[in-house]
């Protein structure tokens, strides 16, 4: 390899490195830094006022044994998941067999029924809170029209946490219709016309040909719903600050709170790494179960 050469490679090296620098600056500044810290931070007590002091475990045992709050925030994102992930995944599905079949018209459909999805967490909390009114809101007045009394919503403890999951509904025809959709267009089409020919009914096609063909997608979207789940924050924070009763104190309010209310950095640390541990737990977990039992195209 002549000079010349060898000179023009360690140029193209440094022009390399030097257009990933604000990537690598990010990374390592905003990225990994911040996360080898909160490692640490998660064994100290520590305030932000003042130097952190290495306690241990304690912090730990502090969430699992004495925290007042921690269980019920849990609890709370626990029931939040599990009545939240299947309805927001069979009503996708149910709306993505409604619009995928190529009509006149149908891209109209699909794109209003995409366009709610991309209204901010925000904006979509500020909607719902006017909605969710006891006296003034579409959905009570709605209700007694028909003569039906509208319950309290997030006045309630009994009714909050159910408000909040019936906001799922609202986002059902995102991103996740648009994965069904392409899922349903690739399964082939003889199987629907053997079974028709076979006398299946839409019920038997669903639960014996969608379903199994599409089990890669539904296991890889309840995973990636789940996580979404563990993260809620913005609509409980906006709309009812973890309120009534923390009915709706869920998990990363909770941790908020720690960190940005009660200056707990240190606590605040350590749930935030015991929500990852657990969600890493609850995927592993999946895919050892669940993910082996799944059918792919191509497989043998």
């Amino acid at each position: 390899m002549s000079a010349a050469s060898s000179r023009f490679e360690r140029n193209e090296t440094r022009l390399g490195y030097l257009f990933a620098a604000p990537w690598l600056v990010g990374f390592f500044g905003l990225t990994l830094i911040p996360v080898l810290l909160s490692v640490y931070y998660s064994f100290c007590r520590y305030d932000v006022l003042r130097p952190p002091m290495y306690v241990g475990i304690e912090n730990y045992r502090y969430l699992l044994f004495e925290a007042p709050n921690f269980w019920k925030s849990v609890w709370n994102t626990s029931y939040f998941t599990i009545l939240r992930v299947p309805l927001v995944i069979i009503g996708s599905l149910l709306l993505a067999s409604l619009v995928a079949k190529p009509m006149r018209g149908m891209g109209i459909a699909r794109t209003i029924y995409y366009m709610p999805s991309i209204v901010s967490g925000v904006a979509l909390s500020v909607i719902w809170l006017w909605m969710y009114s006891p006296t003034h809101g579409l959905i009570n007045q709605a209700l007694a029209i028909v003569g039906v009394p509208g319950p309290p919503w997030l006045e309630s403890p009994d009714w909050s946490r159910e408000a909040i999951i019936l906001m799922g509904i609202w986002s059902i025809g995102g991103g996740r219709m648009i994965i069904f959709i392409a899922g349903l267009n690739s399964i082939p089409r003889h199987l629907y016309e053997s079974a028709e020919l076979d006398g299946a009914g839409w019920w038997h096609r669903m639960v014996h040909i969608t379903i199994p063909q599409l089990g890669g997608i539904l296991f890889l979207l309840t995973i990636v719903e789940i996580i979404t789940c563990f993260q809620i924050f913005t609509e409980a924070y906006l709309m009812t600050r973890g309120g009534p009763e923390n009915s709706t104190l869920f998990y990363n309010l909770e941790l908020y709170f720690k960190a940005f209310q009660d200056y707990d950095m240190g606590v605040a640390s350590a749930m935030a790494w015991m929500l990852f541990v657990a969600t890493l737990g609850i995927t592993i977990f999946l895919f050892q179960t669940v993910g082996k039992r799944i059918y792919y195209e191509g497989e043998r």
